[in-house]
């Protein structure tokens, strides 16, 4: 089994935990009936899985002068997720897992293809090609698709 195979399993499973996480932030507002306070608590509980993680494998810390030398947007990471903790216990349910997940696919690609193309936050430069821009608009379609067919 090639490495690229086994990389695409790896991502195509941490899709399948996306949808999981936002259908299960979604019933853990209803139940809480606050979404702040379930992306806090969910945010939480990636923090105690994270030690238990890093206890259990011991990794070991990086230095502190790697940790100080870091740029400022390498920290924007946790915040992001806690966004999108917050948007899926929000949308899912007015729009549904799936178009919730096919929306969020859709910005993540257009992000990806701005970043890829001006070589954003580190990436090495990947134009906008036809076929690449073709691509985004059949996804762009089938999050039409999911949401209003």
């Amino acid at each position: 089994m090639s490495w690229t195979l086994i990389y695409s399993l790896l991502a195509a499973g941490a899709g399948a935990c996306i949808a999981m996480q936002a259908s299960a932030n979604n019933r853990f507002r209803q139940h809480l009936d606050d979404p702040l306070w379930t992306a806090y608590l969910s945010v939480c509980g990636t923090i105690a899985f994270s030690t238990l993680v890093m206890l259990i494998l011991r990794f070991p810390a990086p230095s502190l002068a790697a940790v100080a030398g870091t740029r400022w947007w390498y920290w924007i990471g946790g915040p992001l997720g806690a966004l999108i903790v917050l948007a899926g216990a929000t949308l899912v349910r007015h729009l549904g897992a799936a178009a919730f997940i096919a929306l969020v696919v859709a910005g993540q690609l257009l992000a990806a293809l701005v970043l890829d193309h001006y070589a954003l936050m580190g990436l090495p430069e990947n134009p906008i090609t036809g076929k690449r821009l073709l691509g985004a608009v059949f996804v762009i379609l089938g999050v039409i698709c999911m949401k209003y067919l």
